[in-house]
């Protein structure tokens, strides 16, 4: 099936802040877009990989790993400077990809979804820890909403391709 992604702004921004709130979300959902609906702009691109349903598949099975880690207590905060870096290279790959895919710039989509995993790292981080202090309601119940919350836009997401 052919890919159209007629306005790749919104999706890139969107992706990007899904990056901030798991890492591995935006890479998750773009791959598994892409290695369903491929697109010749990245059949020869250093991206092409993200077409490809075995990176998919795998990409699957570590977002499953970062939901099961998120809720340790040894996980550090998310806006640890490593945390924040690998979520914005998320963002990155991701934006860079879906940007790429319906014939824009790289860097462009790159940008754009590294700054909105960046955003979305802080406000996130802020909004669970608020949230956790305004209701007493225990982390890893604030986590696994917000794990709702991913899986639910992601989802939302794919049907726009």
């Amino acid at each position: 099936m052919k890919l159209k992604i007629s306005h790749p702004f919104w999706q890139v921004l969107g992706i990007g802040a899904l990056a901030g709130m798991r890492t591995s979300s935006a890479p998750v959902i773009t791959s598994h877009i892409l290695s369903h609906h491929r697109s010749r702009n990245l059949e020869h691109s250093p991206l092409s990989f993200m077409q490809s349903r075995t990176v998919a598949n795998t990409l699957k099975v570590i977002a499953i790993s970062e939901l099961v880690v998120d809720k340790l207590p040894s996980t550090p905060n998310r806006i640890k400077p490593a945390g924040v870096a690998f979520r914005c290279l998320a963002g990155a790959l991701a934006g860079a990809s879906i940007n790429k895919a319906a014939g824009g710039n790289v860097v462009a989509g790159a940008l754009l979804g590294a700054t909105s995993a960046f955003a979305s790292t802080y406000l996130s981080y802020i909004l669970r820890k608020t949230t956790v202090k305004n209701t007493g309601i225990i982390d890893p119940i604030i986590g696994a909403v917000e794990d709702a919350l991913v899986i639910g836009a992601g989802i939302g997401l794919t049907q726009l391709a």
